[in-house]
């Protein structure tokens, strides 16, 4: 009895209890199963265990700071510098940072950017679609490569695509017959990586059809790049993403130490990614372990420290620049600087990429997303947003056990992604609302209407696909900080994809405020949900659906 109370707590109970085991996987492994078959069993009750009063306890504890805060700087000055014990830490002027608020206004962008790009273009995104626009934009890119060429002082402008290979090998027409003219064209500057699960193997792989294969795992990053200016978004290179499919969008102009990070993960991701060659075949790079031919294990502790030589290679990096700029008395002062020409402003935004790839380990993104949950105090407000409700248990726990107000702003059916698919895609739509019924009715529950509350997004002819959260603090009407990029802070984006993102901290109340409007703008056309949203004819769910909701959960 003593363990099945344990166990009602749920997974956050159950990996702080966890860490208590070292040395004893077996034992974790069983405790792990215990503990997802009883939640299991929780979640058809359709109520919250007492238990769920301590999910700020219990969950993972925020990440000491190594060292005090420093008077002398404004990294300092913040109460997310813990975030900079994990991932590096890029302080910038929020001039350099602008948010942006439709597809086309992405899509113009882009295109602007590829045409007067002279050293590089980093393109990461789920797939590449072959409509007349995406041929818009490869046509930009050929045309770039070929001003390259013909300049009077050739430049050594390289372009790095990376896809998913699943997803870019869907169908006769897809992203790989896309991109092989410009492969085939300009062999020496172009790259295309094609990044496959080293889940999907074997017959696994043999069996499950087109389409199907995509669940087990994907390449999910967005993040395009031009010379020393990023875009980081949910949005893939496809119209109707460019058109009318509602997304977030953040651009961070002539930011070099953010580039060249963004340029390094792609590559590093690119290098454990299968290379696509211009005769449309495919091949891993020298010395690198075959994806689902090679040992799993061995390819994933191999992708493992390709990343986090990254990632702990430009963190090191960044506390040095740190130490010079303001620790230094061998350096300039900051007044000094200015005066001898350096006038670049001192920052007054943090920018910190968060990663996840559970497939290698790597959970960054995880705990960086919990701590915020939890310590997010009474008084402050939390607007979370994504196109897929289907929030892990960790994720709901916090959010029903914790203390913050949440506006959390999903897709009604009408506007998801998969609203009118063929075949079993199309019953994904009331899968959704199957869970967030559940979802309310366990907030209604707990009596938590007032603290918790879910918005459907509708927009006639659009779809939605916006993620990302705002955090107000306690008594404050604009956010300090955002987290905008892939993930959707669901089972997939947790333990299946590849993702990232970024946290933006702020204290500069212009970006705070273009990060407000963006906030409003998209809940501005969403209605409230209420009981009442369930009795709708749309919102009836076929009983088969109900069933194998909890069986698929987690593959969409």
């Amino acid at each position: 009895m003593a363990v099945a109370a344990a166990a009602a707590a749920g997974p956050v109970f159950w990996r702080r209890l966890l860490g208590l085991l070292p040395g004893r996987p077996g034992l974790a492994a069983l405790l792990g199963r215990l503990s997802d078959r009883l939640g299991r069993n929780r979640d058809r009750q359709r109520r919250r265990s007492p238990w769920l009063l301590l999910a700020p306890l219990l969950s993972p504890t925020v990440p000491q700071v190594t060292s005090p805060p420093c008077c002398l700087c404004p990294e300092g000055v913040h109460r997310f510098q813990w975030i900079r014990n994990l991932v590096p830490e890029f302080g910038v002027s929020s001039s350099h940072v602008r948010v942006l608020s439709s597809p086309a206004e992405f899509f113009e962008l882009m295109k602007g950017q590829i045409r007067v790009a002279k050293r590089r273009v980093v393109m990461a995104s789920l797939y590449l679609g072959t409509g007349p626009l995406e041929q818009e934009l490869v046509d930009c890119l050929e045309s770039t490569l070929e001003k390259s060429l013909q300049a009077k002082f050739p430049s050594n402008l390289k372009v790095s695509i990376l896809l998913d290979f699943t997803r870019g090998s869907r169908g006769r027409k897809n992203s790989r017959t896309m991109l092989l003219p410009l492969l085939q064209r300009f062999p020496e500057q172009v790259r295309v990586s094609l990044f496959h699960t080293p889940h999907l193997r074997g017959l696994l792989r043999l069996l499950i059809p087109e389409r199907f294969n995509e669940t087990i795992g994907l390449q999910h990053i967005k993040v395009y790049l031009f010379d020393n200016s990023v875009i980081l978004s949910g949005a893939n290179l496809s119209d109707s993403y460019f058109t009318n499919r509602q997304d977030r969008y953040v651009f961070l102009q002539d930011c070099v130490e953010i580039a060249d990070f963004f340029t390094e993960l792609v590559d590093a991701v690119g290098d454990v990614s299968l290379q696509l060659q211009g005769d449309d075949t495919v091949q891993v790079v020298d010395g690198m372990v075959h994806p689902y031919k090679g040992d799993r294990a061995e390819y994933c502790k191999a992708a493992n420290k390709r990343v986090m030589d990254v990632i702990n290679s430009a963190r090191t990096r960044q506390q040095m620049l740190h130490a010079q700029t303001f620790h230094s008395n061998s350096l300039l002062t900051q007044e000094d600087a200015a005066a001898a020409g350096d006038r670049r402003p001192a920052p007054d935004t943090w920018i910190y990429p968060l990663i996840q790839m559970k497939p290698f380990e790597i959970q960054i993104d995880e705990i960086v997303t919990e701590t915020l949950l939890t310590e997010a105090e009474r008084g402050a407000k939390v607007y979370l947003t994504t196109g897929y409700f289907n929030l892990t248990q960790a994720y709901m726990d916090l959010v029903l056990g914790t203390r913050a107000e949440y506006q959390i702003l999903l897709a009604s059916p009408e506007v998801n992604g998969f609203f009118g698919a063929k075949g079993v895609a199309g019953a994904i739509p009331a899968a959704y609302v199957h869970i967030e019924r559940q979802f309310y009715s366990e907030v209604c529950s707990l009596g938590q209407q007032e603290r918790v509350q879910l918005q459907e997004y509708w927009r006639r002819g659009w779809t939605f696909h916006a993620k990302g959260l705002w955090l107000y603090l306690a008594g404050s009407s604009l956010p300090c900080l955002t987290l905008i990029g892939s993930p959707n802070f669901g089972y997939r984006s947790v333990h299946r994809d590849l993702e990232a993102q970024i946290a933006i901290v702020t204290e500069n109340e212009a970006l705070q405020q273009q990060l407000h409007q963006e906030q409003e703008q998209l809940y501005l056309r969403s209605g409230v949900v209420s009981s009442a949203t369930f009795e709708q004819p749309s919102r009836q769910v076929k009983l088969w659906v109900k069933m194998v909701t909890p069986l698929i959960k987690n593959f969409f």
